[in-house]
């Protein structure tokens, strides 16, 4: 058996944390080393490393609470916007492996950029090739 992530110990009360909301399957707490003022983390209860591993049921409720709690966080730290991620997996970013989504506050001129900063360039595609990964996409499907 694994050693609990640091966000199981901030569930179980083990480790301090700055809890906002709570569910029976989902947790939200503030950031530890926060982005922005009002940097909160929602995270399923149950250890799921990836969202490909949370059951359906358990993505549904992590996602409305992040609805949820993206205009309240907005208000409560009068943010003009909010950026809503994911790093899922490592080589995305993910250094605790627990699902969790970032509702990170945004504000005018706050020198972040969009999502598409998260990557160092576009992909150089042609529509053939879009085309090819869009056939993929749907044949993993099913």
């Amino acid at each position: 058996m694994s050693e609990p992530t640091i966000f199981e110990r901030i569930i179980d009360g083990d480790v301090p944390g700055h809890v906002v909301h709570e569910t029976e399957t989902v947790a939200a707490f503030l950031d530890a080393n926060p982005l922005t003022p009002g940097h909160t983390l929602v995270v399923p209860k149950e250890p799921y490393s990836r969202l490909r591993d949370a059951p359906q049921d358990v993505s549904t409720d992590v996602f409305e609470a992040v609805r949820m709690l993206s205009p309240a966080i907005e208000d409560a730290v009068d943010a003009d916007a909010t950026t809503v991620g994911i790093n899922d997996g490592t080589a995305a970013g993910q250094e605790v492996p627990h699902l969790h989504v970032h509702v990170v506050p945004r504000f005018e001129g706050d020198d972040g950029g969009p999502i598409h900063a998260a990557v160092g360039s576009f992909a150089d595609l042609d529509d053939g090739e879009i085309a090819g990964i869009a056939s993929d996409i749907e044949t993993q499907l099913g």
